[in-house]
């Protein structure tokens, strides 16, 4: 029996040493390939035309690349991924860019989580004792819509979403879903910013990202969330009627 224990213990580190590694090796090439000088305002802006010409001379391997860095960000929750997501728009458009944008982000997002859960997962849960286990409980029964109102409505940080669900232990399936369909209006609508950003970049002017708190967006999002929640609001009032 132990040494069934043993074997399992020795692959569950051989894993957590692969994770590791593959997280330093792409950490490595984003700052390699000085791939961080395009998250910012100043990188977009002198790489504007690099980018469209890029994208017209070829497409699909430019996506991939792209994909990989908006990945690359998320994994390591880096400064940045707003301008990711104007670029995804300027490089795209909309529509396309916002898709490229909800994959990559999504990808991104589940490495991190995976990571969390097998790296120090354990070990936080471990020390977290029986008041998390309650909290985890009481969470994961209604983990869809608590998930949908998190990424609809940005509460908290991306990130911070990402190590939380994996540190209550939120399947990974909710967890991907829940981000994939979540996230999506909130990206569309930075797409959409950034598919009309080029005169804003050619005048030296930032874009007005205020919109996003405008009631025009955030009133669906909220409209949104309160119909995440309404299983659980259905079910509370039906107990109490019950009781």
């Amino acid at each position: 029996m132990n040494k069934n224990n043993d074997n399992i213990n020795a692959a569950s580190g051989r894993k957590k040493i692969v994770l590791i590694g593959l997280f330093a090796a792409l950490l490595l090439g984003f700052f390699i390939f000085d791939l961080d000088a395009l998250v910012s305002y100043q990188g977009l802006a002198e790489n504007e035309a690099t980018l469209k010409r890029a994208v017209a001379d070829n497409l699909a391997v430019t996506i991939l690349a792209y994909m990989a860095v908006y990945i690359t960000a998320v994994a390591f929750s880096l400064p940045g991924a707003l301008w990711l997501s104007l670029a995804g728009g300027l490089m795209f458009g909309t529509w396309a860019g916002g898709v490229i944008i909800v994959i990559s982000a999504t990808l991104g997002a589940s490495g991190l989580f995976v990571a969390a859960r097998y790296i120090i997962g354990d070990t936080l849960r471990a020390r977290a004792g029986p008041a998390l286990q309650k909290f985890e409980a009481a969470f994961n029964r209604d983990a869809w819509s608590y998930m949908l109102v998190l990424r609809l409505l940005p509460i908290f940080p991306f990130f911070i979403v990402n190590l939380g669900a994996a540190l209550v232990g939120v399947r990974f399936l909710v967890f991907l879903l829940t981000t994939f369909f979540g996230i999506m209006p909130g990206t569309f609508v930075f797409a959409s910013i950034g598919n009309g950003i080029s005169v804003l970049l050619q005048a030296g002017e930032r874009p007005d990202l205020s919109v996003m708190q405008s009631p025009e967006i955030l009133g669906p999002l909220l409209a949104l969330a309160i119909l995440s929640l309404a299983p659980i609001l259905w079910r509370r009032l039906k107990g109490t009627k019950n009781g």
